[in-house]
């Protein structure tokens, strides 16, 4: 127990040095204001909820170190497997469109409950957990059911952005880990990769976000990679009219043969040309017609809209204003909370299980 409590101390002494010796991300936050397009933000903020309202110091007396830790955890994670920042985003991203921001995501299956994990968007999908686990083991060392794990998710979600060269902004803490979750809901709330541009925009309506927040938001698709089952509409049709001289036929021949053979499992990186890098390649490769997830592409589209196509072209040119609308967007996400408001939650101990 005292070599416990020794090793303990000394990795919070590495992460309180780390803190002074680490430079910070100092992006603007604050949303941008030249987007030449008529989608703003909108009322999202309605979609807050109630109870116990979020602010940036929320553990600065019970747990000041707890954004180092994740923050720590999070680094080695990426640094061991790049792939692992999409990840981590995805599942704050997943946790947030089904109820609300309250870690329903992470429950695991029991003989008397069903979460999330086996919806159809997160199946066999869905990854991290265990990255979520030791954040959380370290937590309950330092500061006993304190940190909730969708706090956890929110913060990890923006140190991954971090890790990966994107934007940073300051995480909005004070969330309540959930009783329950919802498959039904993980099943319908969640834009599915094959959704046309109003589909997508009425799922985000649909949570208090806006078109906005969509186009942004789709950003984190910089990042990451999708099995060929995502993206098999893209490809269904290459070759097939001899006749067709789509400037991005190279770009799906090349998805075609990854996939050939591969029943679907074959893996193919969102952002070919920098696939590890958070910036505003994706929507240049919307431009090019080199969106990898049909979702993707729709949103340059002509039948997607001129505002949408508008701002996609404003972040293909303009990567400080992606970084700002991408930051704002993520507040404005992670304000989401369950119908019945936060203070009816719990900090689980163990983020797979309720207490």
């Amino acid at each position: 127990m005292e070599l416990a409590t020794v090793a303990l101390a000394f990795l919070l002494s590495a992460l309180a040095a780390a803190a002074d010796a680490t430079p910070v991300n100092k992006s603007c936050v604050t949303g941008g204001a030249g987007a030449s397009v008529s989608i703003g933000y909108g009322g999202a903020g309605a979609s807050a909820g109630v109870g116990v309202s979020l602010g940036g110091d929320a553990y600065q007396s019970d747990c000041p170190l707890a954004e180092e830790i994740v923050r720590s955890a999070v680094e080695n994670a990426v640094a061991a497997d790049p792939r692992m920042a999409a990840s981590l985003l995805r599942l704050h991203f997943h946790d947030c469109f089904v109820n609300g921001c309250d870690g329903s995501v992470l429950l695991d299956d029991t003989p008397f409950f069903i979460g999330e994990k086996t919806a159809g968007p997160n199946a066999n999908s869905l990854r991290g957990f265990e990255v979520i686990d030791a954040i959380k083991t370290q937590l309950e060392q330092l500061c006993p059911e304190t940190v909730s794990c969708a706090d956890v998710l929110a913060i990890a979600a923006r140190d991954s952005v971090v890790a990966s060269g994107g934007p940073s902004w300051q995480v909005e803490l004070g969330r309540k880990d959930s009783r329950t979750a919802s498959l039904q809901a993980a099943n319908s709330n969640l834009p599915a990769p094959t959704s046309g541009v109003a589909t997508l925009v009425q799922k985000f309506t649909d949570v208090g976000l806006s078109a906005k927040d969509m186009v942004a938001l789709s950003g984190a698709h910089t990042i990451g990679k999708a099995r060929c089952t995502t993206f098999s509409a893209r490809i269904a049709s290459v070759g097939v009219s001899a006749g067709s001289a789509a400037k991005d036929m190279g770009f799906l021949q090349s998805l075609q043969q990854l996939c050939a053979g591969s029943a679907g499992s074959a893996l193919a990186h969102l952002d070919l040309a920098t696939p590890a890098t958070f910036d505003n390649q994706y929507y240049i490769n919307l431009l090019s017609g080199e969106g990898l997830l049909p979702s993707d592409q729709a949103l340059a589209s002509p039948g997607g809209g001129e505002d949408i196509a508008a701002l996609v072209a404003d972040y293909a040119f303009d990567a400080a204003l992606f970084f700002d609308d991408f930051a704002a967007s993520m507040l404005r996400m992670g304000r989401l909370a369950p119908n019945g408001g936060r203070a009816a939650g719990e900090v689980r101990r163990n983020c797979r299980v309720v207490n």
